[in-house]
């Protein structure tokens, strides 16, 4: 996106700004809590001392438990006359509307007092953690990104602005695009997982849906990616500690995924909390400008992360505030969120020299782009408009199924609808968890438990549970002895996810165990569906289970999914975005790893000398699996030629890869085709596999499928550590199949 455009009425802007109405733009602050903190408010905005409000209350918002209310209810809900209210205020919602979380006629009120009462009429921007949903709750993003579905995904993120842009939201902080391997870390949930092309695909997604066509059309929200940049390489898989990340892995692993975000044209970018090998990102120039901003030529306004500026004190680089705000504007931050560094400071700071006015300047003008580019000079007010709800839960419901991926399945999947169930575990009552952390605005009476769900699929005649949702006790041992098969609803709650959630073992809880073993004892054929935000270990899980259905936190219709996919309905087609360990022992196990000098690459099988003396070293489900109803079979890979010289590539010649997929099962289904790279000799150390491609084509039983796929000189290269792009001569073995250890391969040659 380019900003130019907006520059003439900028510089005016800037030429009759006071040194104060410069620093308030720069200014974010939270939602005000009272009648007289708005009054307040309105007279800092006035006096041009605000430019943007963040409407969240604390850091932490997406994990705080809201005040029941009459359309909430946070726990496990209630039977009998319960379910009946819930189903009342369930049509009720469905006709009126719904009671939202946000003040639209206070942000208009408060936007009224910027636009004809300050001095230079500039509008607020507002921004909310619209993370993954807003009244609909989609998938969280990492199960978005198991989806492998990006046209769903910005269909999905569309809707999402849609409904946001509606209450006054202006600009959501999403997408993330952290790069994790560690599944302990808690918002592993809110991100793509472990691959930089995934990252850069379902990045690329969320832009689009929320910016649209047009970032001024009301209905787009200014997308904000983040955090830039190694915040899911934190040591130890602990929120906010210290990072190690080098030059050729920052720019290999960590940058592409803001690279394509920023070449998608996402309006803002999040700075983040962690340091890069010592130096923090909130004042590391060479981040947030020399690379960001000079190599990646993005050209929207950096935030903060909540009171980031302030945190420099902390890492210990910064004596005081007033230093803070001077090393994090220089670095490049742009907007200061909350800790009001900037506004108690910067006055001082250019007047003593210690800040060149300049560097303000540029700071203010960014700012002003995106909301001239927002439309909000022109359209400031939010005017109440209504979605399309139903259409919007429809989209959720085949988002969530496509998400869900099946891990295992001894011919138990799909059940017959006749069938007798025993449901039993923790999460059959369970509403709140299957939405996963990070959600402000959803509305639970759009919430089916499990069993709601299952009821509404087969009649509650077929269905058989126990007051003993443990399962630990006799009664649930007599239920299950009735049943044709028992299905358990296992996993983790949503307050064990997110920022300030991290684990140090990722293993299902002792009970859960526990249960999974006394059903295996009965002889009976067990299902266990997994409402999960991560990875969890699987050792001592999946062998005890005869099919694994991980459907993830997957929002407000994950239930009604589970059940789509359970009997049939849905054929599963999602894959793996993140290794699945065997043990948390095992972290970090990510499947682009790079060789070694012996023989110890675990992932890929090499176990001479094994990795560990104690366990297997090899992914209990590798990146990319996932299992369908049906069948598919590969052809030979096959090139249109397998040798193209450099300079034949840089000229922008292609190679042409291709394969035939045919479906030899009972179903039609999706079939998430995958192709890695691997350069075999080059002068750095590169993975053994790397995703270059995807492809999600639906192929009809009996029929196969010719898929094409194109490799030039941007797919088989890799970036020094200077930043400079690279491709070198040698060979590349070419895999293509359905997870990261296809050993399908073809290999090509650059001359």
């Amino acid at each position: 996106m380019r900003y130019q455009e907006f520059d003439e009425q900028i510089d005016g802007l800037l030429a009759a700004m006071t040194l104060r109405e410069k620093i308030g733009q720069l200014n974010q602050i939270p939602e005000p809590k009272t009648p007289e903190q708005a009054e307040a408010y309105k007279e800092r905005i006035r006096r041009g001392e605000i430019g943007s409000i963040i409407l969240a209350s604390s850091a932490t918002a997406g994990n705080e438990k809201r005040k029941k209310g009459a359309a909430q209810e946070d726990s496990q809900q209630k039977k009998g006359a319960a379910q009946e209210d819930s189903q009342q205020k369930k049509n009720a919602a469905q006709e009126d509307g719904w009671q939202s979380n946000i003040n639209t006629a206070l942000c208009n009120e408060l936007q009224r007092a910027a636009m004809e009462e300050s001095p230079r009429h500039i509008p607020l921007i507002f921004g909310r953690d619209v993370i993954h949903g807003h009244h609909t709750v989609y998938p969280i993003p990492l199960a978005c990104a198991a989806s492998f579905n990006e046209e769903l995904v910005e269909k999905c993120y569309r809707n999402i602005a849609r409904e946001a842009a509606a209450e006054g939201v202006h600009w959501a902080f999403a997408p993330m695009l952290d790069l994790s391997r560690d599944p302990r870390w808690g918002r592993v949930i809110e991100g793509p997982g472990e691959d930089p092309y995934v990252a850069k695909v379902m990045g690329r997604a969320c832009i689009r849906g929320f910016q649209g066509e047009d970032l001024k059309d009301p209905d787009s929200l200014a997308a904000c990616a983040k955090h830039y940049i190694g915040y899911g390489a934190s040591e130890g898989g602990r929120d906010y500690h210290r990072t190690e990340i080098a030059d050729y892995s920052l720019y290999n692993y960590y940058l592409p995924a803001f690279r394509a975000a920023v070449e998608a044209g996402a309006a803002t970018v999040m700075s983040s909390f962690n340091d890069i090998s010592g130096q923090p990102v909130t004042s590391g120039r060479k981040y947030l400008t020399d690379i960001l901003r000079g190599q990646l030529g993005f050209e929207g306004f950096v935030v903060s992360d909540w009171a980031a500026v302030q945190m420099l004190m902390r890492f210990g680089v910064a004596g005081d505030r007033a230093d803070c705000a001077r090393l994090a504007l220089h670095a490049g931050v742009d907007m200061d969120m909350v800790d009001g560094c900037y506004g108690e400071n910067l006055e001082a700071l250019v007047n003593s020299g210690q800040v060149p006015e300049e560097e303000l300047d540029n700071a203010v003008r960014r700012i002003l782009r995106i909301k001239f580019a927002k439309g909000l000079f022109d359209r400031p007010y939010c005017e109440p408009r209504r979605v399309d709800r139903a259409g919007h839960l429809a989209d959720a419901r085949a988002l969530a199924a496509e998400s869900m991926v099946l891990l295992k399945n001894e011919g138990v999947l799909p059940l017959k609808k006749d069938v007798t169930v025993a449901l039993l575990g923790p999460f059959v009552h369970e509403k709140r968890s299957l939405l996963g952390s990070w959600t402000l605005d959803y509305q639970i009476e759009d919430t089916a438990s499990l069993l709601e769900a299952m009821e509404e699929k087969l009649g509650r005649e077929h269905i058989l549970f126990s007051a003993d949702e443990t399962g630990l006790y006799d009664d649930s041992v007599h239920t299950a002895a009735k049943a044709d098969v028992v299905l358990l609803a296992l996993g983790e709650s949503w307050e064990a996810t997110g920022e300030r959630r991290c684990l140090s073992d990722i293993s299902l809880s002792p009970s859960q165990q526990a249960l999974i073993h006394r059903m295996k004892a009965l002889g009976k054929k067990v299902v266990g569906i997994f409402f999960c935000g991560r990875p969890l270990a699987m050792e001592g899980v999946a062998e005890q289970l005869d099919a694994i259905l991980y459907a993830w936190h997957s929002g407000t219709k994950t239930a009604e999914a589970v059940c789509d996919i359970l009997f049939g309905d849905v054929v599963p087609s999602g894959k793996t975005a993140m290794t699945f360990p065997r043990r948390t022992g095992h972290i970090p196990l990510y499947y682009n790893v790079t060789s070694s000098g012996n023989f110890v690459n675990g992932y890929y099988g090499e176990e001479i000398f094994p990795c560990y003396l104690d366990s297997v070293a090899s992914p209990a489900y590798p990146f990319g699996y996932g299992l369908s109803y049906t069948t598919f079979a590969y052809g030979p890979v096959t090139a249109e030629k397998t040798r193209l010289s450099l300079q034949e590539l840089e000229a922008g010649k292609r190679f042409r890869i291709a394969v035939t997929v045919e479906n030899t099962g009972d179903y039609d289904g999706k079939e998430v085709v995958q192709l890695y790279i691997h350069d075999r000799t080059a002068s750095r150390m590169r993975p053994l596999r790397e995703l270059k491609a995807f492809q999600k084509p639906l192929i009809r039983r009996g029929e196969a499928a010719r898929l094409r796929f194109e490799l030039g000189y941007a797919d088989l290269g890799f970036y020094t550590e200077q930043g400079e792009y690279l491709v070198e001569p040698g060979s590349f073995d070419i895999y293509v199949g359905g997870n990261c250890l296809a050993d399908n391969r073809i290999r090509i040659e650059v001359l």
